[in-house]
């Protein structure tokens, strides 16, 4: 007999041993649920963590996106979807960054071709970082190269991850052979006790990302950016093709539900239909992982009910 067969038929004795029902005492309630992934993302209550943002904050439209580039549309759009915490990536000066603790934003100490130790390091003893960016492309050396070493050594002290710029650059100057993601399987095998993100999924060469992750165990991939600007005024085909089934197709391969990470590189992509793009790529029993879990877990955020409420 099939275990669930037999399942069954206990449970129906069960139910058929209990003579009455038991009364419902005066003034009691249905129950509510406790689960704090109850609804779905981006309906302002199923919490959702943004992997990958910017805080320019030059308080004019982004030049491509149109987004307004200050913190009131920032914050706006956060509180709209239920974004209750994000993750910002620097400059190499740190020149972007801010205090946004109240509202559960941390901040990825960027850094250029030299690593700036001592910067990054006192700020990862205070706590103003909470991990380390590489723009690969941007700038012109590999992954692999010397010059970066004391952050992966930084990173494995303080135990932070290291967040690397992959794929297409936004600006002609970047070389885009230094940003393959392929390449960063090299620093994953002999850095194995620091763990890695490959922003973008080295978007366009997810296949290579995908691979890089799903083979190492210490690296992960955020999905920002497939597309930039406001995906709702885009053709539904367009965006199915280039974010949509790109996402599912990485998910898929990857075979690990905890890989994953929902980002948008805002102000480059809008929050709202960059998640509804993402949701359709992501079965909906993982919408957890992908939109929280994930994120809380590779950038040490605490559980939703331990978020600070703003």
């Amino acid at each position: 007999m099939k275990i669930t067969t037999l399942l069954v038929l206990v449970l129906m004795a069960f139910g058929c041993a209990q003579s009455k029902p038991v009364p419902e005492s005066k003034g009691a309630q249905t129950s509510v649920s406790n689960d704090p992934f109850a609804g779905e993302p981006g309906d302002g209550k199923f919490p959702v963590i943004d992997a990958h943002t910017h805080n320019h904050f030059r308080n004019v439209p982004e030049r491509t996106s149109h987004i307004p580039d200050n913190l009131d549309q920032y914050l706006k759009e956060m509180k709209e979807l239920g974004v209750v915490g994000a993750v910002v990536h620097t400059g190499e000066n740190q020149q972007d960054y801010q205090n946004l603790d109240a509202y559960n934003v941390i901040h990825c100490a960027g850094t250029g071709a030299k690593v700036n130790v001592k910067a990054i390091e006192a700020g990862l003893k205070d706590g103003r970082f909470k991990c380390i960016k590489i723009y690969l492309g941007y700038v012109h050396q590999w992954a692999s190269d010397k010059n970066y070493e004391p952050a992966y050594k930084l990173a494995e002290k303080y135990h932070v991850p290291v967040v690397y710029h992959t794929g297409d650059t936004y600006s002609i100057k970047g070389k885009i052979k230094y940003a393959d993601p392929l390449t960063i399987d090299e620093v994953a095998v002999d850095h194995p006790n620091v763990t890695f993100v490959i922003a973008h999924c080295g978007n366009p060469w997810i296949e290579s990302a995908a691979e890089v992750a799903y083979k190492n165990p210490n690296v992960y991939l955020d999905g920002s950016a497939f597309l930039i600007g406001d995906l709702s005024k885009l053709p539904k085909e367009e965006v199915d093709e280039y974010v949509v089934q790109p996402l599912a197709w990485i998910f898929g391969y990857v075979d690990d539900p905890s890989k994953l990470m929902y980002g948008t590189d805002w102000p480059l992509a809008d929050m709202k239909s960059y998640l509804n793009a993402f949701k359709r790529a992501i079965p909906k029993q993982y919408w957890s992982k992908v939109f929280y879990e994930n994120a809380a877990h590779v950038f040490g955020f605490p559980e939703p009910a331990k978020m600070k409420k703003w």
